[in-house]
């Protein structure tokens, strides 16, 4: 049965590439696969993307995770790769050669804006960045030899948006590809390929595994670009083992259940630091304050788990704050079942100068909140006793 119901499609989208009919597919725990025949065995070796020759090459856990992962993003494909790093590396390498530009927003995930300042320009690449916000930057940036436009949105950690039909329509008729990291929003709200953006890539670490027991990356699409992006992959040895595929299907299949209630809980504690005379800004674009409501509304079905906020009194204070916090924990990473907070002026200092991080937008007051799945009057009352005890 085909359905277009992300509650269906996470329970029964891999069910072609679980021959075993175990409700709970196995683990392959395993390299290589063997061949019955001659023939077979040139088949599996020269189809892209078999899923039993060798695991790098491809995996049936890794097939279940990507069927499900492509029918929640409406693409025609999807690829796992081992990070989320892995994933935009390898799609991005793909698409560009030594002499071409890239067009990238200038508010990016910090592992992205190091690929794109430090790497790519060591084999030729030219990189511009723009305000995300300002779709005639983008415009303005684009130059003859411009292949590329990386996106991200809601950003990491500001919670800007980007106008992915906009930048889609504009790209398309240049033909130029896009890509937008859709790791924040997650496909239960936002969908770029249906805003005609070409390529979507995740940290499947973050909302789609949602536990904080795995590493992952993804790439969704069209088909025919995949295959492209997969035969990097295999150079680049980026590859995702069955185990972890096999982790992140059992995740999938609670993404919706999770990512209502990650919505739920973040704006209610959006709408509660906005009230608190110990905050000086609270950015969710699911408030109506937000700069970018209106095109949140617009592209987005829900607003999220994430978001961020500077809390009055400057470094000092916001480390009191973090430190007054008892059922939140201080800790990397996001969109996991644990609420998790993290002071970037801190965390980003071994990337960023101080300058450069205030260039960013990266006050020293600021606090990223990616908020879990407990409670949402318990994360509440947490949040208010460890503000009310700065002073």
């Amino acid at each position: 049965m085909q359905s277009d119901k992300q509650e269906t499609i996470v329970i029964h989208s891999d069910r072609p590439h679980n021959e075993s009919q175990s409700v709970s597919p196995p683990i392959f725990q395993t390299t290589t696969y063997a061949a019955d025949t001659a023939e077979e065995f040139v088949e599996m070796a020269t189809r892209p993307h078999h899923p039993q020759f060798y695991t790098r090459y491809g995996n049936p856990n890794s097939a279940q995770a990507e069927s499900i992962i492509a029918d929640l993003e409406g693409a025609e494909s999807a690829l796992v790769a081992a990070t989320g790093m892995g994933a935009i590396t390898t799609a991005v390498m793909t698409l560009v050669n030594s002499g071409d530009h890239i067009v990238a927003q200038e508010s990016l995930y910090a592992g992205t804006l190091s690929l794109l300042e430090k790497l790519l320009p060591r084999y030729g690449v030219e990189v511009t960045f723009v305000d995300q916000a300002n779709v005639a930057a983008f415009e303005a940036a684009l130059r003859p030899n411009t292949r590329l436009i990386i996106t991200e949105t809601p950003s990491n950690p500001l919670m800007k948006l980007t106008d992915l039909r906009a930048i889609a329509a504009m790209a398309q008729a240049r033909n130029i590809t896009t890509i937008a990291d859709n790791t924040f929003a997650t496909p239960v709200n936002q969908r770029p390929i249906e805003l005609a953006i070409d390529l979507v890539v995740h940290s499947a670490t973050k909302y789609l595994g949602g536990h904080a027991d795995l590493m992952a990356g993804v790439v969704a699409g069209k088909r025919e670009m995949l295959e492209r992006v997969w035969n990097t992959l295999i150079i680049l040895g980026a590859t995702l083992n069955g185990f972890d595929s096999w982790l992140l299907v059992r995740g999938l299949r609670t993404l919706p259940l999770r990512v209502q209630k990650h919505n739920d809980n973040a704006a209610a504690i959006a709408q509660f630091l906005a009230a608190h005379p110990q905050v000086d800004a609270v950015h969710y674009p699911g408030l109506e304050t937000h700069p970018q409501y209106s095109l949140a509304k617009t592209q987005m079905h829900g607003f999220g788990g994430m978001l961020s906020f500077q809390v009055r009194g400057g470094y000092a204070a916001t480390d009191r704050f973090m430190s007054g916090l008892k059922l939140i924990a201080r800790a990397a990473s996001l969109g996991g079942i644990h609420s998790l907070i993290v002071h970037p002026a801190a965390m980003w200092a071994g990337y960023f100068s101080e300058q450069g991080l205030l260039e960013k937008g990266i006050l020293p007051n600021l606090v990223r909140l990616s908020v879990g799945i407990e409670d949402a009057d318990d994360l509440v009352a947490d949040i208010g006793t460890a503000l009310d005890g700065i002073n």
